[in-house]
């Protein structure tokens, strides 16, 4: 069972696509998704749909990271191939993964976003469709007041 809405925000630590290492405040409004596997047509669906939405998401504020068991050869190709410009983080050792409390199964994740604020969980989607996901969590950190956009 992953993380609740009020649960803190864990700190994690994983490299992106290009090696670096990144962690994450999670003071800001953040989405979080993890996804099963790089190149794959559901996860290609949902990450270059966070890609069309990444505009919009930095106009209101909101920070985009991908994470998979996939490690940083396989998500700098996935990303290069989608023209895809968020940090997807590594997480082969499951680590970010065991933070959230998302389940691994057969070595990949299990679909599940996290839209995180004020350094705690705002809310949680587990078991996602990947088509019109990145969207639909952008309308509900609105509905929220989480974020606006500008005028």
């Amino acid at each position: 069972m992953p993380l609740e809405t009020g649960d803190d925000a864990p700190d994690v630590t994983a490299p992106n696509q290009d090696g670096e290492t990144v962690s994450p405040a999670f003071d800001d409004p953040t989405v979080l998704y993890f996804y099963p596997r790089d190149d794959t047509p559901g996860c290609t669906t949902e990450a270059t749909q966070f890609q069309r939405e990444r505009d919009t998401y930095r106009e209101a504020g909101v920070d985009v990271y991908g994470v998979s068991t996939d490690d940083v050869d396989s998500h700098q190709s996935f990303a290069e191939a989608e023209g895809l410009e968020f940090d997807l983080l590594a997480d082969p050792d499951g680590a970010v993964a065991a933070a959230f409390e998302v389940d691994v199964e057969d070595g990949a994740v299990a679909r599940t976003t996290f839209l995180l604020a004020d350094g705690e969980v705002q809310a949680v989607y587990e078991s996602v469709d990947p088509d019109g996901h990145a969207r639909d969590v952008l309308l509900d950190a609105m509905d929220e007041g989480l974020v606006t956009l500008p005028e």
